[in-house]
């Protein structure tokens, strides 16, 4: 299992959905990704993106103007 860290700050959506799509398509089942935004929609789309699409969400952070959301590559 890998951690990757996705630097998503100052994108608006959906371009931080579709980075963090592009970033899991890399990645191995059960490798985490920790996404950093300042877009708060990030709070509900990333979440919603993967309920979809089968990976997990571990975390939800928000604090200093940014958004980080820490999910679990599944295997669908």
């Amino acid at each position: 299992m890998t951690r990757e860290i996705l630097n998503a700050r100052r994108l608006l959506c959906p371009l931080p959905v579709i980075r963090t799509q592009d970033k899991v398509k890399q990645m191995q089942t059960g490798d985490q990704l920790e996404v950093i935004c300042t877009d708060p929609g990030v709070m509900q789309d990333i979440p919603t993106w993967c309920r979809i699409n089968g990976h997990t969400v571990l975390e939800l952070l928000s604090g200093d103007h940014e958004y980080t959301v820490i999910l679990e590559v599944g295997g669908a």
